[in-house]
């Protein structure tokens, strides 16, 4: 939804009605990933994406019959024998499309939770799209971390009592302050809440499946949850002319890129001008400090490029103590990877500590400029976030993308259209 958000928001605030379809399961090869929106705007314009083009013709109407009736529909769209082209993803791959109608009095909570995104609060939107009680369709909870939610709790009991809204902390997250939804009984809406946050921390958006009334072990509900944390972290330590590299495809990406190096005369905002903050610090200290104050996280990614063992040895000895994050890559030469693993074991690390590092770091694509350095950094990490090889497509047969497995209790994918 992030993609259409400014769109959606616009057309909310006017007070218009407006269509959303939401890709919420993928199988195989589709396009897009769960998230992607196609918004049916209240003038019929087409905003926004969930299959590349393939069957973005059947959701616009479907979108526009969702309007009219004002009842969600969840749809199947997969190969169609007759006429792919028209109705058909041509690559093969099958996806489920929620689509539903969304206004000020559907969604009243909408531009708080859009508040939220933009300025980086993490949020998470669960909606029920399946259930044997077609009422429960739709129906919504917006989930923050606990703690932003015991003080929402504490807060609305205090506004409940009569107190102005104005003694509010402005500082906390406004979606909280409205939380009056349910998605029909209190079972269902603690189950998928507790999943919620756990899927919110990790930054994922997934469809889980329940009982009727929430319950774990039981079938007939779907809930798509859809996260939208802070972005991720990509944290580059050494400010050499690679690092600039690094930092402008980090920042295309969509990380939020910090570059930190101990020199104030290389660390400076001219020379890393696509770095959301340039830091100069020691590399250790200032990792160790963003440690200690839980701004590193499973999704961050550290790029060690100063091949300096003064600098990469320190702040390797703490990244790789660390007990999850999704990258630790470091620049360097044979020569340079053998000295410092040397140098590293006699620091007291473990092989397994050792085998988390990347080194020499990204993927072998015959690089030689900062820019190409780059791009070989940047395929390591995609690829070790979707399970890729690095071999070239033409040379492999089986799909072409890779998926997380984030679908808990999902239809067979071979299974008519629900």
């Amino acid at each position: 939804m992030r993609e259409v958000l400014r769109e959606l928001t616009r057309w909310w605030e006017a007070g218009d009605v407006v269509g959303v379809g939401t890709v919420v399961g993928t199988w195989r090869s589709a396009p897009r990933q769960p998230g992607a929106s196609m918004l049916v705007g209240p003038g019929g314009e087409a905003v926004g994406s969930v299959s590349g083009g393939c069957v973005e013709g059947a959701v616009y109407e479907l979108g526009q019959e969702v309007v009219a009736s004002g009842v969600p529909v969840l749809h199947r769209y997969g190969i169609s024998d007759d006429d792919a082209f028209a109705v058909g993803l041509t690559c093969g791959g099958i996806l489920d499309v929620f689509v539903e109608k969304v206004s000020k009095e559907t969604f009243p909570e909408l531009g708080a939770v859009a508040a939220d995104i933009e300025a980086g609060r993490p949020v998470a939107v669960a909606t029920v799209i399946e259930h044997p009680d077609p009422s429960w369709l739709g129906r919504r909870i917006v989930v923050h971390p606990e703690a932003v939610d015991e003080e929402a709790t504490r807060v609305a009991g205090v506004v409940d009592d009569g107190a102005a809204r104005g003694s509010v902390d402005a500082g906390a997250s406004p979606a909280a302050y409205g939380l009056r939804m349910s998605l029909g009984s209190e079972r269902a809406d603690a189950a998928v809440r507790d999943d919620a946050r756990g899927l919110l921390a990790q930054g994922r958006t997934a469809t889980l499946g329940y009982g009727p009334d929430g319950e774990r072990r039981g079938e007939g509900m779907r809930v798509f949850v859809q996260s939208h944390a802070p972005k991720p972290r990509m944290l580059v330590f050494g400010a050499i002319d690679f690092a600039a590299a690094v930092a402008r495809v980090g920042s295309f990406l969509g990380y939020h890129v910090t570059v930190c190096d101990a020199r104030p005369v290389f660390a400076t905002r001219s020379r890393f001008p696509d770095a959301d903050e340039v830091i100069v610090r020691w590399p250790h200290d200032y990792l160790t400090e963003e440690v200690e104050g839980g701004r590193v996280d499973p999704r961050t990614v550290v790029a060690v490029l100063t091949h300096d063992p003064k600098f990469d040895v320190p702040v390797l000895e703490v990244a790789l103590r660390l007990p999850e994050v999704a990258y630790i890559g470091a620049m360097g030469s044979r020569r340079t990877h053998e000295d410092r693993l040397r140098r590293l074991r006699e620091a007291g690390l473990t092989d397994e500590e050792l085998a988390r590092m990347s080194s020499p770091i990204g993927l072998d694509l015959g690089a030689r400029t900062p820019e190409e350095t780059a791009i070989s950094i940047a395929a390591e990490i995609i690829a070790l976030r979707w399970g890729g090889q690095g071999e070239r497509l033409s040379e492999l047969g089986g799909p072409i993308h890779h998926h997380e497995h984030l679908d808990v209790h999902a239809d067979h994918p071979d299974v008519p259209s629900p």
